[in-house]
């Protein structure tokens, strides 16, 4: 028995349990925590969303699909964005009205590469609204992690209320914990001990969330 068995059988005696570990992480544990705090609809739980991004100092915009090409243009061009990187399933749709070069990520780029590209779109995987963060899995309309961690600005597309949830069990039901999971409360932000607070660090100095609805 290694020391890590016998630490874990310490604790386990300790919450009251057999000290032999489980035999099924999926039976023998128990899962019945609350899966969220209080009944909200639909409506409720995108709005929690909005302001909590908002919270976090996100830019939350809010369209219907149609509307989509033509918001994501306007951020970029508002952005001044002479180019943007593109992840290899993105839908082409959204940046069809769109003007700056697209730069596609490949195996061998650089991350001096990625970092003279001004923007980034993707999608997510799901979004939480009672803590304000959005999950990126490396889906095809997500891309690699790294191309949402070196570019200066990140929009966000959100599909609601499809893509919603309002708390984080709900979240991890969702996703495939084998896949590389990126998990973004606002813009990359730290603060020192004198709580100076300093954006873009290590990640984006700015995230921009679209809230699309529609098909």
């Amino acid at each position: 028995m290694s020391s890590r068995d016998v630490i874990l059988g310490r604790v386990r005696r300790a919450l009251g349990g057999p000290a032999a570990p489980p035999t099924s992480y999926d039976t023998d544990i128990d899962r019945g925590y609350r899966r969220e705090h209080g009944e909200r609809t639909v409506e409720q739980t995108v709005d929690l969303l909005a302001e909590n991004l908002a919270d976090y100092r996100a830019i939350v915009h809010r369209a219907d699909s149609g509307e989509l090409p033509e918001l994501i243009a306007w951020l970029l061009a508002a952005r001044g964005a002479r180019t943007v990187l593109v992840p290899p399933g993105l839908p082409p749709e959204w940046l069809s009205a769109a003007d700056p070069t697209r730069v596609h990520d490949r195996a061998d780029s650089t991350a001096a590469e990625l970092d003279r590209v001004e923007s980034v779109v993707t999608g997510c995987a799901v979004a939480v609204a009672e803590t304000g963060t959005l999950v990126l899995d490396a889906s095809p309309d997500q891309g690699r992690r790294r191309i949402t961690l070196v570019p200066d600005h990140h929009i966000v597309v959100v599909r609601v209320p499809d893509q919603v949830v309002s708390a984080v069990p709900q979240a991890l039901e969702r996703l495939d914990p084998t896949r590389p999971l990126t998990w973004i409360s606002g813009p990359s932000a730290t603060s020192d001990i004198e709580l100076d607070r300093v954006e873009g660090v290590h990640g984006p100095r700015t995230l921009e969330v679209i809230l699309v609805s529609g098909d």
